[in-house]
């Protein structure tokens, strides 16, 4: 429920503050005075277009707030938490527009953005006014009041689902059988890629080993040469390096007893005898390592040209090679098995229309048991309207093939006179038909829709007399358990309201300003008078508002 509301700096209001309550609401006032003006900017509390030319001249910005009791509202607690927003028994709503365009969103203190503030708001308000009653006259949106009265939320998510599996399966089974040819030069194109590079026999590190022993052909010669030269000149040959540094010393150990000196350089010289031993040893094993087979280089330069080849046309590794031909071959093993799963699509695709059509029984079933009660509900309200003999229908169309919504379409069809024979909704009502028609679709399922505030914009728009108590009466009727704010040009409908707003227009040093006043019952006759005899407000016209107010209350 709105509790509070305050507005600044909007169109032509400066600053407006309002407390709501509970039950029917009424705002009345002279046209022009902003009635409209301000479910506007409930509107964008809702969720609705932030557009800068709201922004009252001589402004930077308008700003709109709305606090809401969401006590008991578990479903929209549970919101708030999930998208990371303080949740407790209120709801506070700040939307900012400035005049260079930017839009700022408040929950409960936070930045939230437009789609969080739609999904609560859409829990919270619905506003009905003119475009709310065309749709009326849209044979498309009647399938959304039918199920909304109905209830049948479960039933239409199980239905939209089955109805995604089955179309999911029909265009991947669709797209099998229109793929063929492709399928077949795919088919082609990846074995002959297998074979290439399965031909090839490649194996991670190749190249590198490869490049390393291109090196060492490349440099064989010398490499035989150093490694047998040096192992000849280090060790293997006579007088060979480690010969004379073992036999020098021999000779220093021999003169230890004349000068201790010489056995520190004789262990200096063995050392390096061991160290240089060690190298002519490496340098031997190197070298028999060598096998400069005939024809090696050679198969070593066409291999790598091999390899090079295959890089330039798959990947620039050997590895991303390899990763080419297994994607390739899982690519073969899935297009290889396109029939059987052509065959167990068509299965699933069975199975899927199976229930499908199930679900759409269902949710047909109960979409015609709702539409008979909706009916009879509409017609009983449509009689408290001062339409007694409105006869209305709901009428449903089977599709050739299921739909995204379901097995059917529907359309409403009334008749409003006796002996005229029921006819397209959208082709008979006029406004004030439509208005009424909305009120007794709203009284027969006030809370289907969960929302507990309900906006009704001129809703009294084309009727009179009776037909407008009746409103009055029907509005007062659906506020019983809901807050219901409604504005209203006809004093038949304000006499029905539990609180009463005057929305008054004034003009101070050259500005134009906008205020909404709660009346209290003298003020609440006076205003009523107005609506009655216009701006000349008499003794008459006071006793007359006296008497509709006081007659209100006796129909308790």
């Amino acid at each position: 429920m709105l509790t509070e509301l305050v507005i600044r700096n909007f169109a032509i209001i400066e600053r407006l503050e309002v407390s709501l309550k509970p039950g029917f609401n009424i705002l009345t006032g002279e046209t022009g005075a902003g009635k409209s003006i301000i479910i506007d900017a409930v509107g964008l509390l809702l969720g609705g277009r932030a557009r800068p030319e709201v922004v009252r001249t001589g402004a930077d910005e308008a700003v709109v707030e709305g606090l809401f009791d969401i006590s008991g509202r578990g479903d929209i607690q549970r919101l708030l938490e999930h998208g990371g927003f303080e949740s407790g028994e209120e709801l506070a709503v700040k939307r900012v527009i400035s005049r260079e365009g930017r839009n700022r969103i408040f929950i409960n203190g936070s930045i939230a953005r437009l789609g969080q503030l739609q999904d609560v708001s859409r829990r919270l308000v619905n506003i009905y006014g003119q475009h709310e009653h065309q749709l009326l006259q849209k044979p498309e949106a009647h399938l959304s009041f039918l199920d909304h009265y109905a209830g049948c939320r479960n039933e239409i998510a199980a239905y939209v689902e089955a109805w995604r599996r089955a179309r999911d399966l029909e265009e991947e089974l669709a797209g099998l059988e229109q793929g063929e040819r492709d399928r077949q030069q795919r088919l082609d194109f990846l074995r002959f890629q297998q074979r290439e590079i399965s031909a090839a026999q490649l194996r991670a590190g190749e190249e590198e080993e490869l490049e390393q022993e291109r090196k060492l052909l490349k440099y064989g010669e010398k490499l035989t040469q150093a490694t047998s030269g040096g192992y000849e000149s280090l060790y293997g040959g006579k007088g060979a390096v480690c010969e004379i540094l073992g036999r020098l010393a021999g000779e220093l150990e021999a003169l230890v007893e004349v000068d201790p000196l010489m056995a520190k350089l004789a262990e200096t010289l063995k050392a390096s005898q061991y160290s240089l031993e060690d190298v002519a040893l490496q340098l031997r094993d190197f070298g028999g390592k060598l096998d400069f087979e005939p024809g090696r280089q050679n198969a070593v330069e066409e291999r790598l040209a091999r390899i090079g080849q295959l890089k330039r046309k798959y990947a620039p590794t050997v590895e991303g090679i390899l990763e080419t031909l297994d994607s390739v071959e899982k690519e073969l093993a899935r297009l290889e098995q396109a029939d059987t799963r052509r065959e167990e699509l068509a299965g699933e695709l069975e199975q899927a229309r199976a229930s499908l059509a199930a679900r759409g029984e269902a949710l047909s079933e109960k979409r015609h048991q709702a539409a008979e009660s909706l009916a009879a509900a509409v017609v009983d309200n449509l009689g408290e309207l001062a339409m007694p003999a409105a006869r209305f229908e709901v009428h449903f169309f089977p599709l050739d093939e299921p739909g995204p919504r379901g097995l059917e379409r529907v359309e409403f069809y009334l008749s409003t006179n006796p002996g005229e024979e029921l006819r397209p909704l959208a082709w008979i009502a006029s406004g004030g038909e439509l208005s009424r028609i909305m009120l007794a679709i709203k009284q027969a399922a006030p809370g289907a829709d969960g929302v507990s505030t309900l906006i009704f914009d001129e809703v009294d728009a084309g009727i009179g007399g009776e037909a407008a108590s009746a409103v009055g009466r029907k509005l007062k009727k659906v506020a019983q358990g809901l807050q219901v704010l409604c504005i209203t040009h006809l004093p038949q409908v304000a006499a029905y309201g539990d609180t009463h707003f005057r929305v008054e227009k004034m003009v101070d040093s050259g500005r134009t300003f906008t205020a909404m006043v709660e009346l209290n019952a003298d003020t609440r006759v006076r205003e009523m008078a107005r609506m009655l005899g216009g701006d000349q407000v008499t003794d008459r016209t006071l006793d007359h508002a006296r008497e509709m107010i006081e007659a209100v209350a006796a129909e308790k």
